[in-house]
């Protein structure tokens, strides 16, 4: 080990990392970014094919964002939004983003990530029926493979298992409903509708089950992100949506892999005729340049937020940090960027040669089962043999090891072992080049990892 990385190793508590394994493999330290490209402290070069992590959608080294926070800081380095205070870019931004997000979608809280946007929004859920005099309709509905957070409120929601094992998680009065994954969990010679009406029929029992006067929301990814790139199957958020209205239950769209520009849309609520009553996006708002969420309320909310502050005084909810100017002026020029240059556009051009790429270098492999994703996301689904559905034993970590033959072949991807799948969001400004550039060093790593596995 380098200097660097003994030191970070003595350090550092690290996120989603195996502390055992760390503790000998030591850190891979990135050094610079420009473009879609990072060096790491050895002087590598490597393609980032998932954008940080699902966010930089416009790219390393813009000196848009540079300039935009320099500019902001030297005017309004910090100062709080409690008690009605604010500042002109978090009015700006607000304005701006209310005139994209959803039809009825109608006041912004700005915070500093997804899981404290998610968390926000599930304190409102609880808040307003305690308004309405509903003090039993608190219960969550989230879905298994679902990713919402990590704080405890929204590590509940997440339905990854190893999110809750021994964190004493997930909350009572957070329940999960069944996955949307067809592949996996598709019954033989069952069509996709047939399989979108099954679910929502589970939904609706679960609902029943518990008292549809004791289920106040659910919430959902329009793509499962860290669930596997799971995009809903034919019918299913239209059949899901019916259930919610006839028991008078709130939707909540968690935006946060999809928002800004990754489906092809501006936001999956777009893509897939989604109608939230609540909203949550970050990520891709700055771009990762700086931590940001914007989580969106509909007007009868907000009517109901405001009566509770007749009845119970001051919203006392809030962090340091919400509205931050700097933030908000990152987030302008990270939106006129994405404008300027039709990065929306050119996710959903760019991104259908993806996965006609992806498709196309592995239709004739037994070893990958299918291509999942839509504009600018994808996952690629690794099998034993897909001729008679068998999947690799968790042992064999195929996903980890094809994840580290790229990353010494230049290219960054994301392992979900739990699925033996590997995820893909690269930057919105690649090229059909830079597509081709990814799938090579891709297929060269997965045949050489396949070729001592099979």
């Amino acid at each position: 080990m380098t200097h660097l990385t003994e030191l970070d190793a003595s350090t550092i508590l690290h996120p989603a990392t195996n502390a055992d394994d760390f503790s000998r493999s030591g850190s891979k330290i990135i050094e610079s970014g420009q473009g879609i490209y990072l060096r790491d402290h050895r002087g590598k070069q490597l393609i980032d094919a998932v954008a940080g992590l699902w966010c930089v959608n416009v790219g390393y080294g813009r000196t848009e964002l540079a300039e935009a926070m320099h500019k902001a800081a030297l005017e309004l380095s910090y100062y709080h939004t409690f008690s009605g205070m604010s500042n002109t870019p978090q009015i700006e931004l607000a304005e701006r983003l209310l005139d994209k997000v959803p039809n009825g979608l109608s006041k912004v809280f700005f915070g500093s990530g997804g899981s404290d946007g998610n968390d926000s929004l599930l304190k409102i859920i609880w808040y307003i029926n305690n308004i309405r005099d509903r003090p039993q309709k608190k219960k969550i509905i989230s879905r298994w493979q679902a990713y919402h957070g990590t704080s405890v409120a929204t590590a509940s929601l997440t339905g990854l298992p190893s999110f809750h094992t021994a964190f004493d998680l997930p909350l009572n009065n957070i329940l999960h409903t069944e996955s949307p994954d067809f592949f996996r969990y598709g019954l033989e010679g069952e069509t996709q509708q047939q399989f979108s009406m099954r679910r929502a029929r589970q939904l609706e029992e679960l609902i029943l089950e518990q008292g549809a006067d004791t289920v106040a929301a659910f919430i959902a990814e329009p793509v499962l992100g860290a669930g596997g790139v799971v995009t809903p199957p034919v019918g299913y958020f239209e059949a899901i949506q019916r259930v919610l209205k006839r028991y008078d239950i709130l939707f909540i769209v968690d935006e946060v892999v999809c928002g800004y520009g990754r489906l092809g849309k501006w936001f999956g609520s777009e893509l897939y005729d989604l109608k939230p009553d609540m909203m949550t996006t970050a990520k891709a708002l700055t771009s990762g340049y700086f931590p940001y969420s914007a989580s969106f309320v509909s007007d009868e909310i907000w009517q109901l937020i405001k009566q509770g502050s007749v009845k119970y005084g001051n919203f006392a909810h809030g962090y340091t940090y919400a509205g931050h100017p700097i933030g908000a002026a990152v987030a302008m020029a990270n939106l006129d960027i994405i404008e300027t240059e039709n990065l929306v556009e050119n996710a959903a051009t760019v991104g259908a040669y993806f996965h006609s790429q992806l498709n196309q270098r592995f239709a004739n492999d037994s070893f990958v089962a299918e291509v999942r994703g839509t504009g600018m996301i994808a996952a690629v689904q690794f099998v034993k043999d897909k001729n008679h559905a068998l999947f690799f034993d968790k042992q064999d970590k195929i996903s980890a090891k094809i994840a580290s033959q790229c990353y010494e072949n230049g290219l960054i991807s994301r392992p979900l072992p739990s699925l033996d799948s590997m995820a893909f969001s690269p930057p919105l400004i690649c090229t059909t080049k830079d597509i081709d550039n990814i799938v090579d060093r891709f297929e060269h790593s997965v045949r050489s990892v396949m070729f001592e596995e099979l």
